[in-house]
């Protein structure tokens, strides 16, 4: 019998973690909308994946970052291909860091099916001085290319293409607009270039959450904690904060003690060292010492 479910529910990293910790073979089946896609899996090992003209790693980075759709794994399916070398773990801690990635990205580029035109300044001083790669991506402009269009003409992933382009959009040679001509930002229908998932919790607590029943010794504690953190880490930790964050809250109001936010730092911390490090690590607690 099949097992199926909604991505929206689900996380397929922790769905594929979990039929790899059983050492299955067979295919998940990814469906959301006209967006089709598979990963293969041999004794539970990650060994193929397919997403529109995407295959193996970049295909696998793409779809562990899906954050709705539907998901389906076919027990017995076997493919004969092998575009994947990786371990499930080193794939899945690559997809987790391109998703912090592009929860930055996706701020100026919120789909890849947008199309880069270059913007006439009306009057511009200075000398430009661009790499090799940003060159590469500004020959592949042509006013129709999409995103996904000039990542292919130019042999790079989308999302390396992207972070380029976010650059040269940070500094004013591009811009982005949908195929009728419209400026980023006017089209809510535009797909998510990457499956950005939903921000985190405000910055401070909300007045409301004085009748959460949480001591407001330990909701200040867990909020202080979260700053810090975010503070050392950067945009790039912090949707792992606040997933942390989010979770030692939702035990705080279970009546959950201080406990909850020790088990949140630890937590954070072991995030931190995959993504920044052992040396930042260190950091972190120490800044976090007085707070606990």
């Amino acid at each position: 019998m099949a097992f199926q479910g909604s991505l929206a529910e689900l996380h397929l990293p922790d769905i594929i973690q979990l039929i790899s910790v059983s050492g299955k073979t067979g295919v998940f089946q990814l469906v959301d909308g006209v967006h089709r896609g598979q990963i293969y899996l041999h004794d539970g090992k990650i060994v193929h994946a397919e997403l529109e003209d995407a295959s193996g790693e970049e295909a696998v980075y793409a779809l562990a970052i899906w954050s709705q759709g539907e998901f389906k794994f076919e027990a017995g399916v076997a493919t004969e291909l092998r575009t994947i070398s990786k371990s499930n773990t080193n794939l899945l801690m690559e997809a987790a860091r391109r998703l912090d990635e592009w929860r930055v990205l996706s701020k100026k580029i919120p789909s890849t099916d947008l199309i880069p035109e270059f913007v006439v300044p009306e009057s511009r001083e200075g000398q430009i001085n661009l790499n090799t790669s940003e060159w590469l991506i500004l020959s592949k402009i042509d006013g129709r290319r999409s995103i996904k269009g000039i990542a292919a003409a130019s042999g790079l992933s989308v999302f390396d293409a992207a972070k380029i382009l976010y650059g040269l959009i940070a500094t004013g040679l591009i811009r982005v607009r949908d195929a009728s001509g419209a400026a980023s930002g006017s089209t809510p229908s535009a797909r998510p270039a990457a499956r950005p998932a939903p921000a985190g919790p405000p910055p401070h607590p909300e007045p409301a959450a004085q009748a959460t029943g949480i001591p407001p010794e330990l909701l200040n504690k867990l909020n202080r904690v979260r700053e810090t953190c975010v503070a050392q880490l950067g945009a790039v930790g912090e949707s792992v904060v606040n997933k942390h964050y989010q979770k030692a809250r939702a035990e705080l109001e279970r009546g959950a003690g201080s406990e909850a936010i020790e088990e949140a730092i630890t937590q954070i911390a072991r995030a931190a060292s995959i993504l920044k490090g052992p040396a930042l690590t260190e950091t972190l607690l120490e800044h976090l010492k007085s707070l606990r």
